[in-house]
């Protein structure tokens, strides 16, 4: 049996970022038939981590209306205050969005949930 190849790719490899809501639709049509996205610090602008700005949920909503696996590179979730770190905690099982700490990890578990 061949290997399947999963098409995992960054944010930054397809020359997007996630800066203002107007950004999302951006991101949703360019991650269009990916196995998983991953988005890094630097693709994500100050307002995301605002979390009263809205960036984050609004992106969060449309990643898994349209069923996008998403690992976020955050090397430290207290970085950006307690209430992300709170946030990055309450996805740690959740079956869409993952906080991570490595790209590795982000892969891995890609790799890992889009085979089930």
């Amino acid at each position: 049996m061949a290997k399947e190849t999963l098409n995992i790719r960054a944010a930054a490899d397809l020359g997007r970022s996630v800066r203002t809501l107007a950004d999302v639709p951006e991101l949703l049509g360019a991650v269009y038939d990916l196995d998983g996205l991953i988005l890094t610090e630097a693709d994500l602008g100050p307002d995301f981590f605002e979390l009263r700005s809205g960036l984050a949920g609004e992106l969060f909503q449309k990643l898994v209306n349209y069923r996008v696996r998403t690992a976020l590179v955050l090397p430290d979730f207290t970085a950006h205050g307690e209430r992300f770190a709170e946030l990055a905690h309450e996805h740690a099982a959740h079956p869409w969005i993952r906080f991570v700490r490595t790209e590795e990890e982000a892969r891995a578990w890609l790799t890992a949930s889009a085979r089930l």
